[in-house]
């Protein structure tokens, strides 16, 4: 594959250099014999504008210097050579030849400090999307980061688990933007939540202390979607700040929707928490928005409710996430050109309703946190 793909680069390269010699070539030969076709010298500089463009400094010379010849052979082959208007537009040529080779260079050195910085951060968001595949507390997490195929690129996900004090808590984000003050936008949400989880009580506190936290550094137009889950025996509480709602894989699916309609972090939200009651084996999915935006080529996004019923239904979760992914590609055709991140949860040894006094009906009892728990 390695020979493969460098042989294409040089075809690449090789098809670079030839437009603009080729471009300069053919206006030589119309400037040569074509009488009625005066700027033929000055119109060469075409050639390394073309090449600066395409080509690094090596090939702009290459173009340029053969502008410079094709233009010497004109004057001479129309007896210009040596009169002050040809001196005058060959040095005009010269001059601009000399410039097009610095800008190639110029942007050459820019494209490989891009490419470093973003290999950079790709290696930082691998450090942060780090594979989970483990018990956490009392859940069974399985993870999956899908990243878009362009090496330019990276993406703002984000998501953690830690088992706290208060349960095993879940957080997962997506920082607006493809750019690398995303990945360290990211970074920093990751980090706060980390030294709040374990200490703060409230989710509803953690959320509102990581948008203070992250509003300071962003910019008039970001934010990060959020949604933070805690999960308890025969349950798991919710707070979702503008993020894609979880979905609830049992006896049926079902999104498990906010209670109230709460702003992402960077935008001064406050919102509120909903608790949403777990049956023996169900299974909730948390995701980023690159799932349901996954398009069909005529345009249709991703149907989660419709396709996702089979493939989470796996007996093992990291054969549910697998089969999730292949289900989006097929209803996309081609790889994703977002970023997903996937987390999967399952209560590994879910406690009887009567330890806890409390009664389910058969969709899952659901309420605010807070609220008084129905008792038999």
């Amino acid at each position: 594959m390695a020979v493969r793909d460098s042989g294409r680069g040089r075809w690449r390269r090789a098809g670079g250099l030839l437009l603009p010699l080729a471009v300069t070539a053919l206006l030589a030969v119309l400037g040569t014999f074509h009488d009625g076709w005066r700027p033929a010298v000055g119109a060469l500089l075409i050639g390394p504008v073309l090449a600066c463009s395409r080509l690094g400094a090596r090939g702009t010379l290459a173009v340029a210097g053969w502008s410079a010849a094709l233009a010497l052979s004109v004057g001479t082959v129309r007896h210009l050579a040596g009169t002050p208007p040809f001196v005058l537009e060959y040095l005009v040529l010269l001059a601009g030849g000399v410039l097009a080779v610095r800008v190639a260079g110029r942007l050459t050195a820019r494209t490989a400090a891009l490419r470093h910085a973003v290999q950079v951060a790709q290696v930082a968001q691998g450090a942060i999307m780090r594979p989970v595949a483990a018990r956490i507390g009392e859940v069974d997490v399985f993870t999956r980061h899908h990243c878009p195929l362009e090496p330019a690129t990276v993406g703002g996900d984000v998501y953690e688990i830690v088992n706290t004090p208060f349960g095993t808590r879940v957080f997962i984000g997506d920082v607006r933007g493809h750019d690398l003050g995303a990945v360290q936008t990211a970074a920093t949400v990751l980090s706060g939540f980390r030294d709040l989880a374990y200490v703060t009580p409230e989710l509803t506190d953690i959320a509102v202390r990581l948008d203070a936290l992250v509003a300071p550094d962003l910019g008039p137009e970001d934010f990060v979607t959020a949604l933070f889950a805690e999960f308890a025996p025969g349950e798991v509480r919710l707070v979702n700040c503008g993020h894609p709602p979880p979905l609830r894989i049992g006896r049926s699916l079902k999104l498990l929707q906010p209670a109230d309609s709460a702003l992402p972090l960077g935008l001064g939200t406050r919102p509120g928490a909903r608790r949403c009651w777990l049956q023996p084996g169900d299974r909730v999915l948390f995701y980023t928005d690159g799932l349901i935006e996954a398009r069909s080529p005529d345009g249709t996004e991703f149907p989660l409710l419709d396709r996702c019923a089979e493939p989470l239904s796996a007996v093992l979760q990291s054969d549910a996430l697998d089969a999730l992914y292949a289900a989006v590609t097929a209803h996309t055709a081609a790889p994703l050109q977002d970023d997903v991140a996937l987390v999967l949860c399952q209560q590994a040894d879910p406690v009887a309703d009567a330890v806890h006094g409390v009664t389910r009906d058969t969709h899952g009892c659901e309420g605010r946190v807070g609220a008084e728990l129905p008792r038999r």
